[in-house]
């Protein structure tokens, strides 16, 4: 897993890339929750992530938004993390020239940023949106939104609360061309506390009936 360090519009991104073993395999980013609420790329969930698209055989990229940990700059509510997060991918293209697609996932904060760089780059086939913010932040971007996507949240999420992701959901669903899919964790909170096990098993098993479909 080597560490990675890249050029962003704020100065040094630090990050985890893994290669894939095949040239034309796909390229996964994964996004990590709020930096000033404790946010890394070593976050838990981005960290389990990062792994289960790497043994599905995608080149893999985590990385840090500005000012956290060794990235340079400072936290920008939003605007500048999605420029990092635009420069992230462009850096992973650039060293995956043949990928036939590109994925997006994101956990919180960075499910919300995740949306947003899907609406900019049309060569996002798909995305894993975790605990997606939706009452904290404006998702009406999405019109429309232009991918297929797992969005799964928990059952007992005070931060962000069910109806709210439901209210989102419901809206993507009316849009013609795409599927949503949405998990709700039983008993899970915001962060997954002991429901980490269930979360990841709702994201692998959207993954491998996606690629099941693509091959």
């Amino acid at each position: 897993m080597p560490e990675v360090i890249f050029t962003g519009p704020a100065g040094r991104l630090e990050g985890r890339y893994h290669p894939a073993k095949q040239k034309n395999a796909p390229i996964a980013m994964v996004l990590h929750p709020h930096p000033q609420f404790h946010g890394t790329m070593n976050h838990q969930i981005v960290y389990q992530c990062y792994y289960a698209f790497v043994h599905r055989g995608f080149s893999v990229l985590r990385f840090n938004f500005r000012g956290v940990g060794r990235s340079q700059g400072s936290f920008d509510h939003g605007t500048g993390e999605l420029s990092d997060a635009a420069s992230a991918l462009d850096w992973a293209q650039s060293i995956n020239p043949e990928a036939r697609a590109c994925w997006v996932a994101g956990f919180s904060f960075g499910a919300w940023i995740g949306m947003q760089l899907l609406m900019r780059r049309p060569e996002v086939e798909g995305f894993i949106s975790i605990a997606p913010p939706a009452n904290l932040y404006d998702f009406s971007f999405l019109a429309p939104c232009p991918s297929s996507g797992l969005i799964v949240h928990g059952e007992k999420d005070a931060v962000v609360p069910p109806k709210d992701v439901n209210t989102l959901v419901e809206k993507l669903k009316t849009q013609k061309g795409i599927v949503i899919d949405q998990q709700i964790i039983p008993g899970a909170n915001h962060f997954f506390d002991g429901k980490l096990e269930p979360l990841m098993e709702s994201v692998t098993n959207y993954l491998d009936m996606r690629l099941a479909n693509v091959r």
